[in-house]
């Protein structure tokens, strides 16, 4: 689960509630964001769209109470599938495919989908609507927001070609990333 910034800064303003009380309900003495000033730069910086510091489920449960709206009103639910034995180029399409489908959609068209990578990022595709389910989000309005495929490291490996030469091999990898959130 990450925080959706836009959605965060949106509905604080609608509440009209400011930086300094969304920080003293996420401020946890002893931990990470320990005083004020802390807390305060980490609300800022997750209204932005930076995720730095992370937003733990616990912070974006809090900061939902807050703003006494459901989780999914401000969250973004995310997997990402790292290490994935395919081409990106290859899997781009399957992620391009399913970007902007509500949930059931999604699933259906990687479903019957015949692409080797289908699998992988359907199974993606169901680790976030897992998380999505245990933070209580509405299920019904579930959208597929982000969808990417990113290159990831290549193994290298060389064929036996004719006179003593050498070809190289590349055996490529690929990161998934598939993120849901409810649609306004």
């Amino acid at each position: 689960m990450r925080i959706a910034g836009n959605k965060l800064t949106k509905i604080a303003q609608e509440k009209g509630v400011d930086v300094a009380t969304l920080a003293q309900a996420v401020v946890e003495p002893g931990k990470g964001l320990g005083n004020a000033e802390k807390a305060q730069s980490a609300v800022r910086n997750w209204m932005r769209g930076n995720d730095h510091p992370r937003c733990k489920a616990a912070q974006v449960k809090k900061l939902a109470a807050a703003l006494s709206v459901p989780v999914g009103k401000i969250a973004k639910f995310e997997c990402r599938f790292r290490f994935e034995r395919g081409s990106p180029r290859k899997t781009k399409l399957l992620t391009d495919l399913s970007r902007g489908k509500d949930y059931l959609t999604a699933q259906n068209l990687l479903t019957f989908n015949i692409k080797r990578a289908a699998v992988d990022v359907k199974q993606a595709l169901a680790a976030a609507y897992d998380d999505a389910m245990a933070a209580e989000a509405d299920v019904e309005k579930l959208v597929v927001s982000e969808s990417a495929a990113d290159d990831g490291p290549r193994m290298k490996r060389f064929n036996q070609k004719d006179r003593g030469r050498a070809h190289r091999i590349y055996k490529r990898m690929t990161h998934i990333t598939v993120a849901l959130a409810e649609k306004d």
